[in-house]
């Protein structure tokens, strides 16, 4: 079986979780969805890694789902394959994910984008959820996170006419984090990494939960899931380590207790 998923460790505390299709430049097929969801379901469990960076290998990151085998395939045949559950793995990953995007994040591969924490863009990057052009719509979350990244009137734009757009705009309609040359972007995203990695993992897991469990409750709800989470880091050694190493003005060492 080709290894259409490779997972590396470029750094202590970073995965790398690099889409190796790059003949079809790393198309979605359902071998390749299924890989990535058995590698995120394994990292999500190694306590040791506190970060995941995710990037294609070639020139894209991933031009979308792989319409050859979507041409034929029938509603009951589509609703078997249960892709949603493949998609869950990536979006249930209690470790920050930082998409490192270059040349083609379209489609399925936008959607794949938009389920990581950060996303840095190379310049040469286009986003776009092209689906309408081919008499379907997104279906692994890209009308809805797209809604919830830039807005009803920009999400609408794209995704009723299909179009592309560049890093430049997506950066400013709020689509992606940052924007990195071309030469630079997998070094921007493991920088990004390790910053991340070097910090207190339970704080950093924490902070990541309550963003998205409250980004769609009533904001007191919201409110008390931030507030309880703040409480509960004080039981843990990292909080004592991090507050009494500033305090005497040394580097903290975080162990994720």
């Amino acid at each position: 079986m080709d290894e259409l998923v490779l997972l590396e460790y470029p750094a202590p505390g970073v995965a790398r979780l690099r889409l190796n299709r790059p003949q079809a430049l790393n198309a979605l097929n359902l071998e390749m969805r299924r890989q990535l969801a058995r590698h995120f379901h394994a990292v999500a469990e190694q306590r040791d890694i506190r970060v995941v960076v995710l990037c294609g290998a070639g020139r894209a990151f991933a031009a979308g789902a792989d319409l050859a085998e979507l041409a034929d395939c029938g509603s009951i045949e589509l609703m078997q394959r249960q892709v949603h559950k493949l998609w869950q793995a990536i979006a249930d990953c209690p470790q920050p994910v930082i998409a490192a995007v270059t040349g083609y994040a379209l489609g399925g591969g936008c959607e794949l984008a938009m389920h990581a924490d950060i996303i840095v863009a190379a310049e040469s990057a286009q986003f776009g959820q092209p689906e309408v052009k081919v008499g379907v719509m997104p279906g692994a979350g890209g009308t809805q996170r797209l809604l919830r990244a830039v807005g009803k009137f920009r999400a609408l734009k794209l995704l009723l006419t299909g179009e592309r757009i560049g890093a430049a705009e997506a950066l400013a309609m709020g689509l992606v984090s940052e924007v990195a040359a071309d030469e630079a972007l997998e070094t921007r995203a493991l920088e990004l990494a390790m910053q991340i990695a070097a910090l207190p993992p339970l704080a950093v897991a924490q902070i990541k939960e309550v963003v998205l469990a409250g980004a769609d409750a009533p904001l007191a709800t919201a409110l008390m899931l931030e507030r309880k989470a703040y409480q509960l880091l004080f039981a843990s050694r990292d909080q004592k380590e991090g507050m009494r190493a500033f305090l005497e003005k040394r580097a903290a060492v975080f162990l994720g207790e």
